[in-house]
């Protein structure tokens, strides 16, 4: 897993040029940032990093950039809310090249306490191609020192988030992770490999092809394991049930009967809804008024569609997180963003709000889930990606995480 790495904590920057990789993939609306949560996110490792006396460069990507470099993803809008929350001026290099005489010229006029933020890394196109290895050169030419703090992106060997890592420490250079991603290496790291005990594990969300390895890798490790949302109704078609229009993976059906006798041949819980709320389609627009009922699950008519758990599966599921000592939940319970179809969800969520146990939302929709429920300050450990928090949660390495030197 590579849990024990260097930290922010354990090297010294004076007077060193810093390159840190930060999340600053904000949401964006008509330039105007929409939700600043990453950028607050990022804020100690940057502190930490000026106070010591570090000459500090930040990169990070935005958006998916499918059609070239354009101004309406650029970092721009970042460098001015950073310079807010810092109170000092950022230094933000707007050249597409991410890393070109601009950047090179920002970097050498440095003192220590500058802060310098550098363009959309995917400006420079496929950072994970050949093209990434140049990319990767040019930005260690950059730094003494390589801080990786974007958790988010932390699962995919790119330039700037592993590439780079081999680079510096060829020329002699430390890499070490930052606060955020330490923080999500203990929570998504112990609760994995060595939780409190009884463990339960939550997984929801459309598809059982989504997370395979994860009920895999889960059932291997939790007490309890719970199911719900759309990939709730694969494992109810292969028990032999009828599930109307609800979304099936026909394809995993065998697998989803694998699962179960796996959790039971090692005396593990596997929990699947006991009744379902149905409607006649799903929801359109998603959040239109809705006529449902809630019905046993294995009495779904076969003109219908489940789209939430039912009221007595969502106290069985809260019932069984009550007496946990470590929660771990990704995925949602059903179309949460409808408010009928959100019940599941929230009485999930407020399970959890109530326990004492530690609990961890894996990112994705389950944060989104907590954040728009209003029970985000109630939970122990909010992960900043749901890619990287699912493989995480598989037993995979994260390149981001690998690249970091060990302690």
């Amino acid at each position: 897993m590579g849990l024990n790495k260097k930290s922010v904590d354990d090297i010294n920057v004076a007077g060193k040029r810093v390159l840190v990789r930060c999340d600053f993939n904000v949401p964006l609306k008509d330039g105007e940032i929409t939700d600043e949560t990453r950028i607050v996110a990022a804020l100690p490792t940057i502190q930490k990093l000026l106070k010591d006396g570090g000459k500090v460069i930040l990169c990070s990507h935005l958006g998916k950039v499918k059609n070239g470099p354009n101004e309406g993803e650029s970092l721009a809008p970042v460098a001015k809310r950073l310079s807010e929350k810092l109170g000092k001026d950022v230094n933000f290099v707007s050249d597409y090249n991410v890393t070109g005489e601009a950047a090179t010229k920002a970097v050498e006029e440095m003192k220590e306490g500058d802060v310098v933020l550098l363009q959309n890394t995917r400006f420079r196109g496929a950072e994970e191609t050949k093209n990434g290895e140049q990319f990767s050169k040019e930005l260690a030419d950059l730094c003494d020192v390589y801080v990786c703090d974007a958790f988010g992106s932390s699962h995919r060997a790119h330039a700037s988030v592993a590439g780079v890592t081999d680079v510096v420490r060829a020329k002699g250079g430390e890499c070490a992770v930052g606060y955020l991603m330490q923080k999500e290496i203990d929570f998504l790291g112990n609760a994995v490999e060595n939780p409190v005990r009884p463990f339960v594990a939550i997984l929801g969300g459309a598809k059982v092809a989504d997370k395979l390895n994860v009920i895999n890798n889960l059932i291997e490790k939790c007490d309890t394991l719970i199911i719900g949302g759309g990939m709730a109704f694969t494992f109810l078609k292969a028990k032999g049930y009828e599930i109307g229009k609800s979304l099936v993976d026909d394809e995993k059906l065998e697998y989803c009967r694998d699962m179960m006798k796996k959790a039971e041949e090692k005396g593990k819980k596997l929990l699947l809804p006991i009744d379902t709320t149905i409607a006649d389609s799903f929801p359109n627009p998603i959040d239109a008024p809705i006529d449902v009922e809630v019905v046993d699950a294995d009495k779904i008519p076969a003109d219908k569609e489940g789209l939430d758990i039912g009221t007595k599966t969502a106290e069985l599921y809260a019932e069984a997180v009550k007496s946990a000592k470590t929660v771990v939940w990704n995925g949602p319970m059903g179309v949460f963003e409808n408010p009928t179809l959100a019940k599941g969800t929230i009485a999930v969520a407020k399970a959890l709000a109530e326990t004492d146990a530690t609990t961890i939302i894996g990112g994705g929709d389950s944060a989104a889930a907590v954040n728009q429920l209003g029970f985000a300050d109630k939970m122990s450990h909010i992960s900043t990606g749901g890619g990287a928090s699912l493989e995480f949660l598989e037993g995979k390495s994260l390149p981001g995480v690998a690249a970091a030197d060990d302690k």
